[in-house]
């Protein structure tokens, strides 16, 4: 089935951890240093086709060895008692007064060099009833269903990534917990929780606008890119339409805007200059629209070679402006077919625009951005359907990234092309 963007979600969920960490000299001489702190918040962005996304925080460690085991000396442990039950859903928009952030607590921490974080999550007890410590609950239900999760849940989502506390130093941490490519729906109906989390900066910048509120009920989806990944990605303010793109690299990004039954919107070349500043694309006053379009349904099975069904399996459609950049119009997590042999099997759809684009590069200067569809009709219904996979086990990390046979453009308005079958293989 294809996987939406609820109106009122995003396509990625972040959990927020802030680290500060601040240690000094002890004053007396000795050259002792005073303890630090770390403090950890969630925050969170969109995540598809889900109401909420419910996950249950016990514990969260932190060690300055990378391969320090469970048991081993100098953890330093942020305890929540009792374990908090969020639903990510709830903190995705940036727009609100506080950033949506939900602090967990704080840790003392000693000056030194660190190199591994856990998250560790309550397990779901053996009650078959909800309610559950992990859950989903479908867009447009209320029935909250389990989530499957891993042993290694228990112990903590190994996360590995290096900093330094030094003397009097504050340290922050956003942990991004991408909760769209961490649920894996299986063909069997259950829901697996493989989470893929990556630390971004803590400081907030990045891009904002608004979107028409006319727009609102279309499932808006608004992504910054990168040479046509999406690098972060947002829903509007559902009330405003306004939307943040926060937290980004300094670098020039293209905006994507797309919306059920309505043609993609580009904003090319959009700068973030630096870590704390934030570039406004448009105005309440002078929001984006979108054109209407028609739509066509794709779909396909993606076969991965070595064979596994434990593996999260993306599917971007990708479309060339011309001129312009290449952006991902849609991406979608394949569903597993672990029902049926041979095992490696995937299954995926999605719903596409077959209007032309509109583009539009940016401008600082008024009049406002004006994305048009001018030049653009030899590319409208011509796209690249891309995969990409991963598995994720106790002992590493197996990247699928050769297609076969090779992605390339194709018009999906004709039936040969409305089912596109490939192979990804790990090198």
């Amino acid at each position: 089935m294809e996987v939406r963007l609820n109106q009122i979600l995003s396509c990625l969920a972040l959990l927020m951890m802030a680290l500060v960490t601040a240690c000094g000299s002890s004053g007396d001489g000795s050259g002792a240093s005073a303890p630090g702190s770390a403090s950890v918040s969630v925050t969170d962005a969109p995540a598809c086709g889900y109401d909420q996304v419910n996950v249950t925080v016990s514990k969260v460690r932190i060690h300055q060895s990378d391969s320090a085991s469970d048991n081993a000396a100098g953890w330093a442990d942020i305890t929540l008692n009792p374990p908090r039950k969020i639903n990510l859903l709830n903190l995705n928009d940036p727009t609100q007064p506080n950033f949506a952030l939900e602090s967990l607590g704080e840790t003392p921490l000693p000056a030194g060099h660190y190199t591994q974080l856990r998250l560790v999550l309550e397990p779901n007890s053996g009650n078959p009833n909800p309610p559950f410590a992990n859950s989903v609950v479908l867009t447009g239900t209320t029935n909250e269903i389990k989530l499957d999760t891993p042993s290694g849940i228990q112990t903590g989502i190994k996360l590995i990534h290096q900093f330094d506390v030094g003397s009097g130093q504050r340290v922050d941490l956003l942990l991004d917990f991408d909760a769209c490519k961490s649920i894996v729906l299986t063909g069997n109906g259950t829901y697996k929780l493989k989470p893929v989390i990556k630390v971004i900066p803590f400081v907030l910048n990045g891009i904002e606008g608004f979107v028409n509120t006319n727009l609102l009920g279309s499932h808006v989806v608004v992504s910054a890119q990168q040479n046509g990944d999406i690098v972060r990605a947002t829903i509007p303010n559902s009330t405003t339409g306004k939307f943040f793109l926060a937290r980004l690299d300094p670098a020039n990004y293209d905006v994507v805007i797309t919306a059920d039954a309505h043609a993609t919107a580009v904003i090319s070349g959009v700068p973030v200059p630096t870590s704390t500043s934030i570039t406004t694309i448009s105005t309440s006053g002078t929001p984006f629209s979108l054109a209407n379009s028609s739509t066509q349904a794709i779909t396909g099975t993606v076969t991965l070679n070595p064979a596994d069904d434990d593996g999260t399996v993306v599917v971007a459609a990708k479309q060339a402006l011309s001129p312009g950049p290449t952006v991902t119009v849609k991406s979608v997590v394949a569903t597993v077919l672990d029902a049926a042999l041979p095992i490696g099997d995937y299954r995926y759809n999605m719903t596409l625009p077959t209007g032309a684009p509109a583009l539009a590069p940016y401008s600082a200067i008024p009049p406002p951005i004006t994305p048009t569809a001018a030049a653009q009709s030899t590319v409208a219904k011509i796209y690249t359907v891309q995969g990409s996979a991963q598995v994720v086990t106790t002992t590493g990390t197996t990247v699928y990234a050769t297609q076969t046979p090779p992605a390339s453009a194709k018009d999906i308005t004709i039936v040969a092309n409305q089912t596109q079958d490939f192979t990804l293989s790990s090198p």
